[in-house]
């Protein structure tokens, strides 16, 4: 499957999960129930990745970790917050280059239509 096709099928999904419960819940329910849903449509998820750190000989394991990887093809960070922040993108796009994983979607929860907080960002490395 192609990577549009997958980040295609995380947009319905999350979309369907905002129609049912709508905003103003916690990052970890939208999580765990975008988690539960993609799995039940049969891809490889991922929760809560380590992502580590490699600067020149050492490797620093320091507590970044994405939210969900699908298929090891998209990184998807949840929020929850009145207003993405340009930090939101910016850690998006340091975990898409530290993992070499080409996609990445920032999915903002906390938004009256979640397709105005649902934004792609691509790693051109």
């Amino acid at each position: 499957m192609e990577t549009n096709e997958i980040t295609g099928i995380i947009i319905e999904e999350s979309i369907q999960i905002h129609s049912n419960l709508g905003p103003g819940l916690f990052e970890s329910v939208y999580e765990e129930i975008l988690f539960y849903r993609l799995g039940k449509r049969g891809f490889e998820v991922l929760r809560q990745v380590p992502i580590p750190v490699y600067y020149e000989e050492i490797k620093m394991e320091i507590g970044f970790k994405a939210d969900l990887i699908v298929e090891d093809t998209v990184i998807i960070e949840i929020k929850s917050v009145e207003n993405l922040s340009p930090v939101h993108y910016k850690q998006l796009l340091t975990y898409l280059k530290l993992t070499e994983i080409k996609v990445g979607l920032l999915i903002n929860f906390n938004e009256e239509l979640l397709k105005n907080g649902v934004k792609r960002i691509v790693n051109n490395y």
